[in-house]
């Protein structure tokens, strides 16, 4: 086994923000709300994972990049990372691992690359992680998620796409993005973008109800109140709810600084309003090109050689992942395909995904794969844990870099140990 420098901890068997933001909006959750882990007796299941702390892996989206991201990976974990990188240089037609590998940052930056780039090194990571540590997703991981771009990610962890084909799409959903914020400066004009806006607490609900009023109607959170219905020339959407004091607003910059304006003026409150590293409105009406692209590829077959003729999406597949569109495990393959689609333009209800995993399903133990810290600290701060916490059996880990990989290792055999000893 080649090891990183500093990394020699083997577990018994394997285991399983964001520049593009989320939210909750007060959503109906009438056709979602008996969605529990029941629905893994549609997954692969053993009984050690009833003795275990239930565990979620999460991935990244849009903002992470960044030049070298893959070097310590390369320089720890040649035999493996080298054929994946160069598997990812033949599907996307051309050697983006130069521009992850070397930059610019500029270059890197741009979305056509950075989001198969960030996509890309999350799996890199996983499978490192898979064959070098023989980490098991289906038998260590209870659910996988992802922000915004890091869905397609956790998808192919889930079993749900397969890693060709997930490149393939989202480099196509972020070349339409593009597309579409070009069009959007050349048939409106102005600036476009995405803006975080940090409040306290107790003033979320009023917070979001007031941008709501001003803006004249409501993000989508289920799929009877879908944003494909809202006029794109409103250009102002929540695009995230990313923590219980954090929203992502998108659309045209110059609205939304008269629209925080507003708001300030009605709550009487001064939220911190910070530009985010982002030239696209991204899950905005704006996007709604993305949608038929997404569509239109999800209903053709697997690229992917020996699945030919097969449908693109697998379900069931190995764990359950979570929606970002209702906060909900994928119910049925159409219903991944709708939802995978329809992301472009929805609110991303990270909030509530994160509430219902820690909050109904005692989800105790929090894995972060990708490049970047913004999801671990995030997840952590909601779920009230950093690295591994005896009392709550549990923890939260970032995979970042191959120096982290022992931290979290001793991290899940301990707890799972604490809880073997208390089922005793």
């Amino acid at each position: 086994m080649t090891a990183a420098p500093g990394v020699h901890h083997a577990i018994r068997r394997g285991a399983v923000a964001w520049a593009d933001g989320r939210i909750y909006l007060g959503r109906t959750r009438a056709a979602t709300s008996n969605v529990s882990f029941g629905l893994s007796r549609r997954h692969a299941s053993s009984s050690s994972q009833e003795k275990r702390p239930r565990t979620a892996l999460f991935f990244p989206g849009q903002g992470v990049q960044k030049v070298g991201m893959v070097t310590p990976w390369l320089e720890a974990f040649p035999r493996t990372a080298k054929p994946i990188i160069e598997e990812i240089d033949h599907c996307m037609g051309f050697k983006l691992s130069d521009t992850i590998a070397e930059g610019p940052s500029k270059l890197l930056t741009k979305t056509p690359n950075a989001q198969p780039a960030i996509m890309a090194t999350s799996i890199l990571i996983l499978r490192i992680l898979e064959r070098e540590f023989n980490f098991d997703v289906a038998q260590r991981v209870d659910v996988t998620l992802g922000h915004s771009l890091g869905e397609f990610a956790a998808l192919v962890a889930g079993g749900y796409l397969e890693f060709e084909d997930s490149l393939y799409l989202v480099r196509k959903r972020a070349e339409a993005m593009a597309e579409a914020t070009q069009r959007a400066v050349k048939e409106h004009g102005g600036e476009y973008g995405m803006v975080a806006i940090v409040t306290e607490p107790q003033y979320l609900s009023p917070l979001i109800a007031a941008i709501h009023d001003f803006v004249g109607h409501s993000s989508a959170g289920s799929k009877g109140d879908s944003s494909e219905d809202v006029p794109p020339i409103e250009q102002v959407h929540i695009a995230n709810v990313n923590s219980k004091n954090q929203i992502v607003l998108s659309g045209n910059i110059e609205r939304i600084k008269t629209l925080s304006t507003h708001v300030r003026q009605f709550l009487g409150h001064d939220p911190r309003a910070v530009r985010l590293n982002s030239d696209s409105p991204f899950h905005s009406p704006l996007m709604k090109p993305a949608v038929g692209v997404v569509r239109n590829i999800l209903s053709r077959k697997s690229r992917v050689k020996g699945r030919e003729g097969e449908d693109i999406i697998t379900f069931p597949a190995k764990v359950p992942c979570v929606s970002n569109v209702t906060a909900r495990p994928f119910e049925s393959r159409a219903e991944v395909k709708d939802h995978l689609a329809r992301q472009c333009l929805e609110t991303v209800q990270w909030w509530d995904s994160i509430k219902y995993l820690d909050q109904e399903e005692k989800v105790r133990r929090w894995i972060g794969i990708g490049p970047g810290k913004v999801g671990r600290n995030l997840v952590g701060k909601e779920v009230g844990m950093r690295g591994k916490d005896s009392v709550k059996g549990g923890g939260v880990w970032g995979i970042t870099d191959p120096s982290e990989i022992e931290e979290m290792l001793r991290g899940l055999e301990e707890t799972e140990r604490l809880s073997e000893e208390e089922n005793e």
